[in-house]
């Protein structure tokens, strides 16, 4: 049983101690939230990860969420847990599967840090484990599992139709020469893991072919929108009963303003490829013999969107890039000896195989 506080609200952790001031959120609720109700607030643990705490509020009606930064918070993680805030506040009223945002707190000393208060949606999300992202079942099957990113992309369309201005996000990113800062940007990133981590490097077969593909072959020109930054069946929620129904992206703290492509992209990396149908990507974490090509998804994509994928090849090569220099991030620690050999070694399969898929899709795109 949980402690009472003295006004009859509740807490059911001692973590929790250090995460909320009851009295405090519960004056800011009542201003700012009055539709949880106005009973006693009862708050527990949903996850405590290292990036940010998710917390329920009860109040003896709906069950809403808070999401803040941990107790002690890794750097930008305010900012990231702000920004969330803000890009769902801006799709609330959209049709983009989303939690709602009831409201957003920037003073720390309510409970210690930002938070936001949200709608808490029904759903599974997948689980990646063994090495592996595995989905609910039905939908870990054929033919069930065939629609899932189906249902993916059926988000993005509705991502990609929002106006960013329309909906108050001006300035929420930098449109303006998106597409030409992407390899310099991830190109820094993976520059940085010698001062951070005393990391030499280490040669990357298809990584000097990728990068000068990349700046050789940006597209003429792009319609800017909203990007979520992070697409992934993980990163979702799904109905329990089929077909495959998207009930909400989550995660949100990567979202910025640039080109839209690139989150289906980086959906549609794992998947295979029409043009070559009998090769399999050896990184996919996904049952991808159950799922559509990559070129279906593009092509359903722009039918829902209207947006030009003759270039797809180009943003497919960008996510890999991508992918190939963030993951090294995980090498480094390793060789620091702050992850394991095992998990290094794993990861370090992962970006190989980033940069020779890119390289294979180079010769593909036939430029």
């Amino acid at each position: 049983m949980a402690d009472p506080i003295p006004d009859g609200s509740m807490v059911d952790d001692p973590q929790l101690e250090q995460l909320v001031d009851v009295d405090a959120l519960t004056a800011w609720l009542d201003e700012h939230v009055p539709s949880l109700g106005s009973g006693p607030l009862n708050a527990k643990m949903i996850h405590g990860g290292t990036s940010n705490v998710i917390l329920s509020l009860d109040r003896g009606a709906d069950i809403y969420v808070l999401r803040r930064p941990p107790a002690v918070p890794p750097p930008n993680s305010e900012r990231s847990v702000l920004r969330e805030a803000r890009v769902l506040e801006a799709l609330n009223g959209t049709n983009v599967p989303h939690p709602h945002c009831y409201g957003r707190c920037e003073d720390a000393s309510v409970i210690g840090a930002p938070f936001y208060v949200m709608e808490l949606v029904q759903g599974w999300a997948a689980e990646l484990r063994d090495e592996h992202i595995h989905h609910h079942p039905p939908f870990d099957v054929a033919p069930y599992e065939y629609g899932i990113p189906y249902a993916m992309v059926d988000g993005l369309v509705a991502l990609a139709n929002v106006d960013y201005r329309e909906v108050g996000l001006e300035g929420f990113g930098k449109p303006d020469q998106y597409l030409e800062r992407q390899v310099d940007r991830w190109a820094g990133q993976l520059a940085s893991y010698g001062e951070l981590y005393g990391y030499p490097g280490r040669e990357l077969p298809g990584y000097d072919v990728t990068e000068a593909w990349l700046r050789a072959n940006i597209p003429a020109g792009y319609r800017p929108g909203i990007i979520h930054g992070d697409v992934g069946t993980p990163n979702a929620l799904f109905a329990f009963d089929a077909p495959a129904r998207l009930t909400a992206l989550i995660d949100w703290e990567l979202s910025t303003i640039g080109d839209p492509l690139i989150d289906l992209a980086w959906l549609c990396q794992s998947m295979i490829d029409e043009r070559t149908p009998d090769i399999v990507p050896t990184k996919s974490l996904y049952n991808v013999e159950n799922m559509p090509k990559r070129q279906e998804l593009a092509r359903y994509y722009s039918a829902g969107t209207g947006r030009d994928i003759s270039e797809f090849d180009y943003y497919m090569v960008l996510a890999m890039f991508k992918a190939g220099c963030i993951l090294e991030y995980k090498v480094a620690q390793a060789a620091a000896g702050i992850l394991s050999k095992a998990t290094g070694d794993m990861f370090s399969w992962l970006v190989l195989e980033n940069f020779a898929e890119a390289e294979r899709l180079i010769r593909l795109a036939g430029s």
